[in-house]
């Protein structure tokens, strides 16, 4: 099974043009939050118009997995918490969201939504308990915030994780968190797209302008035998085996499947260096 990692588009038009051209070559597409942007002059409504698009689009040729990010939210449930009720209404697409876990192949899918309060957050407790109920060898999360105190939440001069979401982590232990959110993460001093929490593996692609977007693909085979993580991104390419110990740096990727080299041909990919980033991240 090959997943497709992606978060933090914030309406990028060409970045989403890239990833409706790369999905057919997936059996997944994981969006990590943030398809929108509270910050573009374009108005809300028509960002959610034109991003139920390309995600009706994108439910046609692969699977499709999206949790809310803080861009996202454009209503409050009666306690006055926010949510993402467009994101809500992507499931008449088949598209697999907040709240919803799915298992495709070998492996279950949690989506979890972005939390604005206690109500939220309790769903997503009530919704990781019973998952672990019916919890396979692999089971990953989709988060939009990555766990607190780990470079993959490192913003450059602080943390800017989830402390509830560090102590999900250790309670369950899932396989993998896909998350977002912290733009800089992976391209700081003392950042990066991965981390492992116990057993957990972690990872935030991070955020760059221009197309495609930084990506991560999750190469996982059904026999357990390769289970790889490639990054990929305009600072340069990554990949990290699944199934060794942690280790830092990650390796270049020295040998590029055929595949993957067909990703990168056929989709465009962005060159030279990444713009310089604020100390503090656009999220």
């Amino acid at each position: 099974m090959r997943c497709l990692v992606v978060a933090d588009l914030h309406y990028s038009l060409p970045q989403f043009d890239w990833l409706l051209n790369a999905a057919p070559q997936f059996d997944a597409v994981i969006f990590a939050g943030d398809a929108l942007d509270i910050g573009s002059p374009v108005d809300f409504r028509a960002q959610i118009m034109v991003v139920r698009k390309y995600l009706s689009l994108l439910s046609r040729v692969t699977k499709v997995m999206l949790c809310s990010g803080n861009h996202d939210l454009d209503e409050r449930n009666a306690e006055g918490e926010k949510i993402s009720r467009w994101i809500d209404e992507a499931r008449e697409y088949g598209i697999a969201c907040d709240g919803d876990s799915l298992i495709v192949a070998d492996t279950l899918f949690t989506v979890c939504p972005w939390w604005d309060g206690p109500l939220v957050k309790q769903k997503i407790d009530d919704q990781l308990r019973a998952a672990a109920a019916r919890r396979l060898s692999r089971w990953i999360w989709v988060h939009h915030a990555p766990p607190v105190n780990s470079p993959t939440s490192w913003g450059g001069k602080r943390s800017f994780g989830d402390v509830e979401l560090r102590q999900w982590i250790e309670t369950y232990q899932p396989y993998t968190v896909i998350s977002g959110h912290v733009h800089q993460s992976p391209f700081v001093t003392n950042g990066s797209w991965f981390d492992r929490l116990g057993t957990t593996w972690v990872f935030n692609a991070g955020h760059q302008y221009g197309r495609p977007p930084t990506h991560i693909v999750l190469d996982i085979d059904n026999t357990g035998d390769s289970t790889m993580a490639f990054w990929l991104s305009a600072a340069g390419e990554e990949v990290i085996d699944l199934k060794a110990p942690l280790q830092r740096p990650a390796s270049p990727i020295a040998d590029v499947p055929d595949w993957l080299t067909s990703l990168v041909t056929s989709s465009g990919r962005a060159t030279g260096p990444i713009p310089v980033l604020p100390s503090t991240p656009v999220n």
